[in-house]
């Protein structure tokens, strides 16, 4: 169906192009100034190291749902092979087949399109078949290193898990901010716990892909009044699936990567961090999360690192 009046309403109040001029590609990435990433170094207190990726393997969260967007694929090509002659020094080497979005990853800003334009007003056709996203490639996204919050919709339901149809609104966000006893500001890097990921954790691939809570249509103007550098979460489809709205598909893609031009992070994994900031009170944290630099990709696999 045709995008309704709704959502291109919602488009004109958090469209960002221009903003930063009009040759700009890396969106509200532009929003992590050096003073934002002193002020998030100088958080850190205990030194805690919380990882958010999940391993990456060949029965990892794609069912084959998305085509092409296959689980990595690892391969041998060299077993303690001694390449200079008998008795050198030998050498393991390997090779890995995945979708560059299989696992724990950054959605870039060429990944979703919408009336024929990408974000700052690229046109669609400027990702091709063989050059990948000749603009907005993921190589072009700034390192995300800053002060991430961590937003536990779960906990503050008071449940492990959200139920598969639970659209996080904006009053779950203000709910969990107030949990996390800080406001969120500009820069941040917000992740969003529904529990989704225990479905993949505790082995059903499936009950994780579908249904699924998540973010709902009436929170990106949240996260832009706010100014938010980049979000993620711990589903699949980041957006609540199947849609809130009948037919509307990936309608808070298209707001976040299209208008906004703000970076979007699927199936990372918030399980320990949820147990480590509730142990210490705080959720607020240094983050690193730089994408792998992949030319023309539209999105890159990321290992994140909170730091407490």
């Amino acid at each position: 169906m045709p995008l309704p009046q709704e959502f291109h309403d919602i488009a004109k109040r958090v469209n960002n192009w221009g903003r930063w001029g009009d040759d700009d590609e890396i969106g509200t990435l532009n929003l992590i100034t050096h003073q934002a990433v002193r002020e998030a170094a100088a958080g850190i207190r205990s030194g805690r190291r919380i990882p958010l990726a999940l391993p990456l393997r060949h029965d990892g969260v794609q069912t084959g749902v998305i085509p092409g967007r296959v689980n990595p694929l690892h391969t041998m090509t060299a077993v303690n092979q001694e390449i200079f002659g008998p008795g050198t020094v030998a050498t393991s080497d390997d090779v890995v087949t995945m979708g560059l979005q299989a696992a724990t990853h950054w959605d870039g800003l060429a990944h979703v399109s919408h009336s024929g334009r990408l974000y700052n007003n690229r046109p669609a056709d400027s990702v091709t078949a063989h050059g990948g996203a000749t603009r907005l490639g993921i190589e072009k996204a700034t390192p995300v290193a800053s002060r991430g919050v961590l937003l536990d919709v779960a906990r503050v339901h008071g449940t492990e898990r959200l139920p598969g149809g639970h659209a996080v609104t904006p009053e779950d966000l203000d709910a969990a901010e107030e949990l996390a006893g800080t406001a969120v500001r500009s820069g941040d890097v917000v992740l969003v716990r529904t529990g989704q990921l225990r479905h993949y954790l505790d082995g059903d691939r499936q009950a994780y892909a579908f249904p699924s809570p998540g973010l709902s249509l009436r929170t990106p103007e949240w996260f832009r009044a706010r100014d938010v550098a980049a979000v993620a979460n711990d589903t699949l489809t980041f957006e609540i699936f199947p849609p809130e709205i009948e037919d509307l598909w990936m309608p808070v893609h298209a707001l976040h990567l299209v208008e906004m031009g703000m970076p979007q992070g699927q199936n990372w994994n918030l399980e320990e961090l949820s147990t480590a900031c509730a142990e210490e009170g705080r959720y607020a944290f240094f983050l690193s999360a730089m994408a792998e630099p992949f030319v023309g990709g539209t999105g890159a696999p990321v290992a994140p690192v909170a730091i407490l």
